[in-house]
């Protein structure tokens, strides 16, 4: 690691490169959970403006480096392990708002900064970029994108790729690339936004985004959908089917959440609307054999943290219907704290596991529960002992060969993130 050392000074300051003892225990801790893992930890390093961060990856392209984009190293655990490592490209210190057109409701920011730094600034005009994800105070939105991680909020404002409507990034090769803008257009070729959501740095390094934005409600209550599976289950239903409108409504469950079996909803607006939309859920709650009981808003917050602090996270999607024997089968398989957090009108969430349990051998039996369903389980954080045992992705779609296409045509020397997505792309 010293000659890569020696070739980024002639890039960067001393203080933007941290090799071996000099990277703080958090980083050491963080990137040792990216790649497979030698006695060397590799380079971080943390480029002040677009042209160093273009400089590393030209050098890096040079070199034959691996390398590893990342924002604040929240994530650098989740996905596949990587079998070699050379360099992590931290984008913490590109963390300015470009610009924010207040009256066309849209942000352009670079990758680094951090989302509660933004929604701080948002809300001074009374806007806000509508998700939740894990780790919201530390998560920058370059790392959130990368990894596609939304949150609750998706069910009223969609999902962060239906948020994002211009991208910058640093190709391979070191070339700067941008598409999309301030307002959505029609356009020939990739859809780079969509592209780059989820792609876990495997195609190329993001550097500045492009949101649009929404005003913040003027009230905001939470409650609590109480009652046996069943009568959850019938109550979630009819959710549903209703036509009733939160912002967020996911079942939560499991010894690491409080044990019993509940639906937890945000609604959002006008507060006559807000009233009356709570009263119809109250309605058919009831007529389900449920109640409904108003509760905190940092509640929200403290359950999400609770999985985010799990020894193990997967991912999971199933049919809504299949939520509820998929809490049973859980209950089952795991004989220490777990917990869920799915979402009620699209069954995606996540699964958390804390203890010795056997982890990996009871997560593919929740995995084919999943698969029966019509979803999946994907392991998001977990030991690397774990990771060497299973399918981290576990896909089992059509769509392999086309990604890794993709791959070849942004990145043919395979550089970066390599190993950490779908099939060790």
């Amino acid at each position: 690691m010293g000659a890569i050392a020696a070739e980024l000074a002639s890039i960067l300051t001393p203080s933007q490169i941290a090799t071996g003892d000099a990277l703080s225990p958090d980083w050491r801790r963080q990137v040792s959970l990216a790649y497979v893992g030698e006695p060397t930890i590799p380079v971080v390093v943390f480029p002040d403006t677009e042209a160093e961060l273009a400089a590393v990856v030209v050098a890096g392209h040079a070199q034959g480096w691996r390398m590893l984009p990342c924002g604040a190293g929240t994530k650098l655990g989740w996905g596949g392990l990587m079998p070699e490592l050379d360099v992590v490209i931290s984008t913490a210190h590109l963390n300015q708002v470009i610009a924010h057109w207040v009256e066309d409701f849209t942000v352009r920011v670079q990758a680094g900064v951090r989302l509660k730094d933004l929604q701080a600034q948002l809300r001074s005009h009374n806007q806000f970029l509508p998700i939740d994800p894990m780790y919201e105070d530390t998560a920058t939105l370059g790392g959130i994108v990368a990894t596609a991680d939304t949150g609750s909020l998706r069910q009223r404002y969609g999902g962060i790729r239906d948020l994002l409507i211009g991208v910058q990034m640093v190709r391979d090769d070191g070339a700067v690339a941008k598409a999309g803008g301030r307002v959505v257009k029609n356009v020939a070729g990739y859809d780079l936004m969509k592209l780059m959501t989820g792609s876990y740095g495997t195609l190329a390094v993001l550097s500045e985004l492009t949101f649009k934005l929404y005003p913040v409600p003027e009230r905001t209550q939470t409650v609590q959908v109480l009652g046996s599976p069943d009568a959850i289950a019938r109550a979630a239903l009819q959710i549903r089917l209703a036509g009733i409108t939160p912002v967020a409504m996911d079942w939560v469950g499991g010894p690491l959440l409080g044990e019993a079996l509940s639906l937890v909803g945000r609604f959002e607006g006008l507060p006559e609307g807000v009233d009356e939309q709570i009263g119809r859920l109250r309605a058919l709650a009831t007529a389900a054999g449920a109640k409904v009981e108003p509760i905190e808003t940092a509640i929200w917050q403290q359950g999400r943290q609770a999985l985010a602090q799990a020894e193990v996270v997967a991912k999971v999607g199933m049919k809504p219907t299949a939520i509820s024997s998929f809490f049973e089968q859980a209950a089952q398989v795991f004989d220490g704290d777990w917990g869920i957090r799915i979402h009620n009108a699209g069954g995606l969430g996540l699964l958390g596991i804390s203890g010795n349990q056997n982890v990996s051998e009871r997560l593919l039996t929740m995995r084919s529960h999943c698969q029966s369903a019509g979803g999946f389980l994907s392991l998001l954080a977990g030991p690397k002992s774990i990771k060497a045992q299973m399918d981290v992705w576990g896909y089992s779609g059509n769509g392999l060969g086309i990604m890794r296409q993709l791959k070849v045509n942004f990145d043919p020397q395979s550089l970066l993130s390599t190993g950490r997505f779908v099939g060790d792309i």
